[in-house]
């Protein structure tokens, strides 16, 4: 199966319009939960993507950066050494700590939602009882 990794200056596009979304503050209407709730729901599997995606291009240019640096890392002391390697992509450690970030916002903010519809319901069966 081949699956077509997003370069990475579409997951930052992507990361930004999502990001711009999920930043829009919630009511307690009912209808825009449900709204929101399908957004993040749809979100929650494509920010999933982008982070696999982000993750991808992480490893390939560490990978490439370490042969590159490898005399360097050598003469390092290992915790040193780490911090340099991980200085070495921090273009791609952004993206991929974005992707988690927006991630897990789509997962607080469905969860949000759920608490309001939630809410809704028992209200409604509080106040009309069968």
């Amino acid at each position: 199966m081949i699956v077509e990794v997003a370069t990475l200056e579409q997951i930052m596009k992507e990361l930004k319009i999502i990001q711009s979304e999920i930043e829009i503050e919630l009511s307690e209407d009912i209808q825009q939960a449900i709204d929101r709730g399908n957004y993040c729901s749809a979100m929650l599997a494509r920010t999933g993507k982008l982070l696999a995606d982000a993750k991808i291009h992480k490893d390939r240019k560490l990978n490439s950066e370490v042969v590159t640096n490898l005399k360097k890392i050598i003469a390092l002391p290992a915790t040193t050494g780490n911090k340099f390697i991980d200085s070495l992509c921090h273009d791609e450690n952004y993206i991929v700590n974005w992707c988690e970030r927006v991630n897990r916002s789509c997962t607080h903010q469905l969860d949000w939602c759920r608490t309001l519809i939630s809410k809704a319901k028992a209200e409604m069966q509080a106040f009309n009882p069968q």
